[in-house]
């Protein structure tokens, strides 16, 4: 069941990290207010060049805008150690500092991924019952979208972990894309019962035994048939299948576009091809599944690539209101309880 926040939805936003700097992040914004009347965005920064920005914007929304002053940046060098512990004044901690002290109901970041997750883990802490957070983004498949995590937060996982991500896909899925019992599966080198790590095995064992609608064992072309919903694995693997999927989108795009350029007859075709063609690409562009998030903490933390452009940027702001709109955190702690219950019970 989803629970619906019931008062307007403020967002907090690094507007200072990413590679496109604060001009976007204030377009993206407003096109998110634009979109949710009632909703309002805090930007965490330098509130000089801030400032100037919103001056600078037209849309009537941008009234719905405040700023928070941060005087620091992390940038995609630091070491997320460094950045805990010696840029305390980062507009990235401020943002997550509006979450956890409620005057915000999610934060959205472009900046560093390392230093994100450290920093959200230090500033949120984890929810009960979670023992590491998970990065959870949707990937496009056959008929829908397939939410997969750990997207990279944790590189080794154990098989209570790879649980606890299941529970927490399965809140995803349901929320995100209002599926009443979304397909568990775990990633593996096959679907036989034999087959697979230690850790695979027994979390398989331990999957069996809960409430989920565990499917089984999947493998990395399961990922796009449409047979499953929620795929699971450790965030190794994990970053490395996201990865290869963003590149062979790109590739596909690269070849046909060499393919319909191949002399005028083909250029012809591609004409003719036009509307199939679009239709591919915006089923593909990666821009329109940013927005990767950080579950299993005290608080909403949206993760935006951070090559972002101004649509890119607005998916990810969308999530964090549809997020914060659902109440994915207490539904995923709801959820977490139950588990308990049932593996202590089994």
């Amino acid at each position: 069941m989803t629970v619906r926040s019931p008062r307007p939805v403020v967002i907090a936003v690094d507007a200072m990290s990413g590679d496109r700097g604060p001009d976007v992040v204030i377009k993206a914004a407003c096109g998110t207010l634009e979109c949710n009347p009632t909703a309002q965005i805090i930007l965490a920064g330098r509130e000089d060049v801030l400032a100037e920005c919103l001056r600078a914007e037209e849309s009537e929304a941008s009234d719905r805008i405040t700023i928070e002053h941060a005087s620091e940046v992390v940038t995609m060098d630091d070491q997320p150690r460094d950045a805990l512990r010696k840029k305390k004044d980062s507009s990235m901690r401020r943002a997550l500092e509006l979450v956890r002290d409620k005057r915000a109901d999610a934060c959205v970041s472009a900046g560093n991924t390392g230093a994100l997750v450290a920093k959200s883990r230090f500033i949120l802490k984890r929810m009960p019952g979670v023992d590491r957070p998970a990065i959870v983004s949707t990937i496009p498949s056959r008929g829908g979208h397939t939410c997969m995590l750990d997207l990279g937060a944790n590189t080794d996982c154990t098989p209570a972990q790879l649980v606890q991500f299941a529970v927490m896909g399965s809140v995803i899925a349901e929320d995100i894309f209002e599926l009443p019992e979304p397909r568990v599966g775990l990633l593996n080198i096959g679907e036989e019962t034999i087959k697979g790590t230690d850790a695979i095995r027994e979390a398989g064992e331990l999957l069996g035994d809960t409430s989920l609608n565990y499917i089984g064992y999947v493998e990395g072309h399961d990922i796009f048939s449409g047979r499953v919903d929620v795929v699971v694995s450790d965030g190794f693997t994990g970053n490395i299948a996201l990865k290869t999927i963003e590149g062979a989108y790109g590739e596909i795009l690269n070849v046909l576009r060499e393919e319909f350029t191949r002399g005028p007859a083909r250029r012809a075709m591609a004409l003719a091809s036009k509307p199939i063609i679009n239709s591919l690409r915006a089923r593909l562009d990666p821009r329109r599944y940013n927005g990767a998030s950080l579950v299993g903490l005290r608080g909403i933390v949206i993760k935006s690539h951070g090559n972002a452009d101004e649509l890119a940027l607005k998916n990810a702001l969308d999530l964090a209101v549809l997020e914060s709109e659902k109440g994915v955190p207490s539904q995923i702690g709801e959820r977490l309880a139950t588990l308990r219950a049932e593996l202590e019970a089994s």
